[in-house]
């Protein structure tokens, strides 16, 4: 009870101060009537300050900027050239591939977390290069790109299901979209 009748108080001006401020001016200037700034701050303002005040202070301990165990979906390393990202693809592609010691263990935490790892840097490899393929070129090569890392996502979740026939039918269409990547490049 108490509780509401602080609420529905008629006179609230307590909670909703105005602050006012006074400029000094310079001796040169002090002929001029001074100016006074109210400032008035509503609830809404305190809230919006409340909130956005430690996002400013303190941003990097609220957003984590590490990555987790998952795919990373950013695609663009402006630092890279088509050739550098040629080289990168076929070491990647062997990580990636290197996967299999770990299917055939059945050591299925663990090949996720390389088959996301390797993937990733993959992706981003190869969209660099279809980037800078000419037009006609492009159109194959996102197909195969597009197949290459639909089996990956299938072969990460059949391993999280620990579906072994499923595991090694992606594995094996990863096998292929890869070797048919890399003799197109």
């Amino acid at each position: 009870m108490e509780l509401r009748s602080f609420i529905f108080q008629p006179n609230l001006s307590h909670l909703f101060p105005t602050f006012t401020c006074y400029v000094k001016l310079k001796p040169s200037f002090q002929h001029l009537q001074p100016k006074e700034l109210s400032l008035k701050f509503t609830r809404r303002r305190v809230g919006f300050l409340a909130i956005i005040t430690p996002l400013i202070l303190g941003g990097e301990g609220i957003f984590k900027t590490q990555n987790a165990d998952a795919f990373d979906f950013r695609f663009v390393a402006p630092d890279m050239t088509a050739e550098e990202a040629l080289r990168g693809v076929r070491n990647h592609a062997q990580d990636l591939l290197q996967v299999k010691d770990l299917l055939e263990s059945e050591s299925w935490k663990a090949a996720q977390r390389n088959l996301r790892r390797s993937s990733a840097v993959l992706k981003k490899d190869i969209y660099i290069i279809i980037q800078n393929k000419p037009g006609i070129e492009r159109a194959e090569l996102r197909k195969l790109y597009f197949t290459l890392f639909s089996n990956v996502t299938r072969l990460d979740y059949a391993a999280r299901d620990r579906d072994g026939p499923q595991v090694w039918q992606c594995y094996e269409n990863i096998v292929v979209a890869v070797n048919d990547i890399i003799s197109r490049l």
